[in-house]
């Protein structure tokens, strides 16, 4: 038997800066959506589900509406202004419904909650951060693990 030690000798974790939690309600003004160069990473998953959504074969989807990075995953294309391919300035995003993870946990990126002085500065071209209902520090860490921004999905081999 291997006794647990009482001696505080395991390091403590320390709450987040966001421990009260965060208010956000999204306003749908597409700052997320672009405005610069980035990826939207999407997973096999997301592809299926988007081009479902859609209702275009899945190769038609991926050549039609993805590109490669490198060989670690693959981005929705952007238009020339770097907006997403699905983001409308009048309708706002064309594929809410099927949209990929990383659109859905904005503005819970782990980039963006990684500090108080990083959400106040992405907060100042989201007018939603700050507004609207809670989110516990839970919801936000379990979001956060898993926001989709990483490298998660991999690439795609195209078929033509």
């Amino acid at each position: 038997m291997n006794p647990i030690p009482n001696d505080r000798s395991y390091p403590v974790r320390s709450k987040p800066w966001y421990e009260d939690g965060l208010r956000f309600r999204c306003t749908r003004c597409g700052n997320c959506c672009g405005g610069g160069p980035g990826t939207i990473r999407v997973t096999d998953g997301e592809i299926h589900a988007l081009a479902a959504h859609l209702r275009v074969a899945h190769t038609e989807f991926r050549e039609r509406y993805t590109r490669d990075v490198g060989d670690r995953y693959v981005s929705l294309r952007e238009k020339p202004n770097y907006n997403c391919i699905f983001y409308d300035k009048d309708a706002g995003c064309t594929v809410y419904a099927a949209r990929p993870r990383q659109c859905r946990t904005w503005p819970f990126w782990r980039g963006v909650v990684a500090s108080r002085q990083r959400w106040v500065e992405t907060g100042e071209e989201c007018p939603g951060m700050n507004q609207g209902p809670l989110y516990s520090a839970e919801y936000i860490e379990l979001t956060s693990v898993d926001d989709g921004t990483l490298g998660t999905a991999r690439r795609l081999e195209r078929t033509r």
